[in-house]
C-alpha cells in the first residue's frame, strides 16, 4: 500500500508537505493541535528528529499520534542519535505503527543543542541510511545480511541544501542520494530564487528531476527579526537583501512574509523539476492554511 504522499506525486499533481516540531514535553495535546491546523491543507507532515538537537518528544510517536488523527506522517530520523541496530529497530518500529514516509538525515552536530556533551553517534551517514533503507525495503535484509521474516513498504525521502558551498557540488550531492535509492527529496529553504534556479538547471543537466520529484523548501516569513536572524544565524541559508528590505518597508511585516511566500510558491510551480512544496512554518503553523489557499494549491488531491 502507497503512502498518500508517493500517490501524489505519481499523480503528477503538485505536491504540498508541512511540518511540524514535535513538544519539549510529553503533551500530545501540542501534537493534536498542530496537526488539525495542516490537516486538509498538506499531503503530508514531517515530524522532525529532536531538531537543532534540542530533546523533544519522539518522532515516531509523535507520527503515531497525527496518523490516528487521519494526517499522514513523513518521520525524521537522523544519523546523530543513533547507530545501525537503533535505526533498523526504529524502520521496523514505525512501520509496524502504519508510519511509510521516512525522511534520512544527518542531524544537527549535538554541540549546537541543550545536551551539548551528547555523543554523535553518526555510525552511518545520511547516504548510507537512504541505502539501508532501500535495502530492507527492496531486498527485505537488515544491512549485517539477516533477512526480514516479512516485506516493508516505505517511501524513502532525503534533503537537499542548494544554498551550501561549494555550490558547484550540491547538484552532485543530490545525484548520490538518488543512486542511494531515496524517493523524493525535500530541499532547505528557499529565499535565493536566482541560485535555486542556477541549481536546477545543474540538476536538469544530470536529469536527477526525472529521477526522483524534488519538494522546494518555504519557510514563511513572519518578522523582520526573523529574516535576519536566519540571514546571519542559520548555515546554509541565504536571504537576499532584497527580502530584508522589502520586510522593513512593509507596514505589516506578517502580511508582506506571506505574500512573500505565495508569490516564491507561484514562481516554483513555473520551474521544470519541481514536483511541490514543502512549507516549514516554523511556531506559525496557523498560517500555512492561508498560505495554501492563496496559492492556489486547494483542494488537496484524494485517493481511496
Amino acid at each position: 500500500m502507497k503512502s498518500n504522499l508517493q500517490k501524489v506525486l505519481e499523480s503528477g499533481a503538485f505536491a504540498v508537505t508541512g511540518e511540524l516540531g514535535p513538544p519539549k514535553s510529553a503533551e500530545r495535546e501540542k501534537v493534536e493541535h498542530h496537526a488539525s491546523i495542516l490537516k486538509g491543507y498538506v499531503d503530508s507532515v514531517n515530524l522532525t528528529d529532536n531538531q537543532t538537537a534540542i530533546v523533544r518528544a519522539s518522532s515516531i510517536a509523535c507520527g503515531k499520534i497525527i496518523l490516528d488523527m487521519g494526517v499522514e506522517p513523513n518521520i525524521q530520523i537522523t544519523c546523530r542519535d543513533r547507530n545501525r541496530i537503533g535505526i533498523q529497530s526504529d524502520v521496523l518500529g514505525a512501520v509496524a505503527l502504519g508510519i511509510k514516509n521516512i525522511l534520512c538525515i544527518q542531524g544537527d552536530h549535538a554541540s549546537f543543542g541543550n545536551e551539548p556533551q551528547a555523543k554523535n553517534v553518526n555510525d552511518l551517514d545520511s547516504i548510507n541510511l537512504i541505502a539501508t533503507l532501500k535495502k530492507m525495503r527492496d531486498e527485505q535484509t537488515l544491512l549485517g545480511g539477516d533477512k526480514l521474516e516479512a516485506p516493508i513498504d516505505i517511501f524513502i525521502g532525503a534533503v537537499a541544501n542548494p544554498f551550501a558551498d561549494p555550490f558547484e557540488y550540491r547538484a552532485y550531492r543530490l545525484a548520490q542520494k538518488v543512486a542511494a535509492g531515496a524517493d523524493f527529496i525535500q530541499t532547505q529553504a528557499i529565499f535565493d530564487m536566482e541560485r535555486f534556479e542556477r541549481w536546477m538547471e545543474k540538476v536538469r543537466e544530470l536529469g536527477l528531476h526525472k529521477k526522483v520529484p524534488i519538494l522546494a523548501g518555504i519557510i514563511p516569513l513572519k518578522s523582520l527579526g526573523a529574516a535576519r536572524y536566519m540571514k546571519n544565524n542559520v548555515s546554509g541559508m541565504i536571504v537576499p537583501d532584497h527580502i530584508i528590505d522589502r520586510l522593513k518597508a512593509a507596514p505589516d511585516k506578517k502580511e508582506e512574509g506571506v505574500k512573500i511566500a505565495v508569490e516564491m510558491i507561484q514562481h516554483l510551480k513555473t520551474i521544470e523539476g519541481v514536483a511541490g512544496v514543502h512549507i516549514m512554518a516554523v511556531a506559525w503553523e496557523e498560517i500555512v492554511p492561508e498560505i495554501v489557499e492563496r496559492a492556489g494549491l486547494l483542494p488537496r488531491p484524494q485517493f481511496a
